[in-house]
């Protein structure tokens, strides 16, 4: 009897944990490619446009900056993350934008 009432129970909880939305990152816009210009764009100006950067780290040695938005929930995965590399005077040196979020893939196909 005991393991008839658990059954019910456990379906309920699985079908409820299907339902759930997560998010990771902050919201961000997607840039424009004529937003970003190598060795003229600097760090106030993406600060100003972006926010906050979610990540800073090294790649080869230069400096970077990461924003990243992800969400799940409701069948749909979306993310997207922009990364800049910055020259030694706080320059871009080059930036790479990846999205999977409709409106980017149909702007930048």
């Amino acid at each position: 009897m005991r393991r008839s009432r658990l059954l019910p129970l456990g379906v309920a909880l699985v079908l409820l944990a299907g339902c759930v939305s997560f998010k990771a990152g902050r919201e961000f816009p997607s840039p424009e490619p004529s937003l970003i210009l190598a060795g003229k764009t600097g760090k106030a100006d993406l600060r100003r446009v972006f926010g906050e950067p979610y990540e800073v780290g090294l790649d080869s040695g230069d400096p970077t900056w990461t924003w990243f938005y992800g969400r799940t929930g409701g069948g749909e995965d979306r993310s997207k993350s922009l990364t800049v590399r910055f020259n030694p005077d706080g320059t871009v040196k080059s930036y790479s934008f990846s999205s999977n979020f409709p409106e980017d893939m149909q702007r930048f196909r």
